[in-house]
């Protein structure tokens, strides 16, 4: 969906304005003073109907409160020894920023292991992420670049790619149903980069399940795709950030 009707977004506004604590404390996590921003997500989500996209935002609110999602970067994993054993078997980094100031994460998707610990932390540790960027990182990209940044660039690195990363696909699943539903629309492009000849067979498999949407954001580049990276994006991909 391109741009969002005034009428629908004003309608959207009105029915948020019912919206009681402890929902209406989570919702200012979520819009970070900018209140209109997380409903025109929403709306695109759910193609401009507003009806659906109340309701999928309500939906979020809830789910948000129930698993203290506001708290969550309060809440490291521990020991120490044990979390870095999950970032380092589920990795991505802040690869840097585009030219419009939107930051650029990198995951090594063919490399990820996700052997050390249960689907549970899994799950917390990619929370973890998503709110650190939210709450984090793309405030402090809106204040350095001086304009409202509430979105980003992802890499998508195959390095290392196998058949058998296929057998993550229910942790997968799990973490892509999480951004679908509570973090909609806030990757503007995905960039597959060194796919190996397995590829296309593993993207037949997860292809399927992925909504439509994110499907239409998603390049693959030749190699390493530097110059299509930087032709785009003007960022320079390295796995060293590992």
């Amino acid at each position: 969906m391109g741009v969002v009707p005034e009428e629908a977004i004003n309608e959207f506004e009105a029915l948020m304005e019912e919206v009681e604590e402890p929902l209406k404390g989570t919702f200012k996590n979520i819009h970070q003073g900018y209140p209109r921003e997380p409903l025109i997500r929403f709306l695109k989500a759910r193609e401009g109907n507003v009806t659906k996209a109340h309701k999928m935002l309500v939906d979020c609110l809830n789910w948000r409160v129930q698993n203290d999602i506001d708290d969550i970067l309060a809440k490291p994993i521990v020991p120490t020894d044990f979390y870095r054993a999950i970032r380092d078997s589920q990795l991505i980094g802040l690869s840097g920023y585009s030219k419009e100031g939107l930051p650029v994460f990198a995951h090594g998707i063919g490399l990820n292991t996700f052997d050390k610990a249960s689907v549970h932390y899994y799950v917390q540790s990619h929370i973890q992420i998503n709110e650190y960027r939210d709450r984090v990182i793309l405030p402090a990209a809106t204040k350095k670049y001086g304009k409202h940044i509430s979105k980003c660039i992802k890499i998508l690195d195959m390095t290392g790619l196998k058949l058998s990363s296929l057998s993550q696909i229910k942790l997968l699943t799990i973490i892509s149903s999480i951004d679908d539903l509570n973090y909609p629309e806030k990757t503007v492009t995905y960039y597959i980069v060194n796919a190996p000849y397995i590829f296309s067979a593993c993207w037949k498999v997860v292809k399927p399940l992925l909504q439509e949407r994110t499907k239409r954001k998603i390049n693959v580049l030749s190699g390493c795709g530097q110059d299509d990276l930087l032709k785009a994006s003007n960022v320079w991909f390295s796995r060293k950030i590992w």
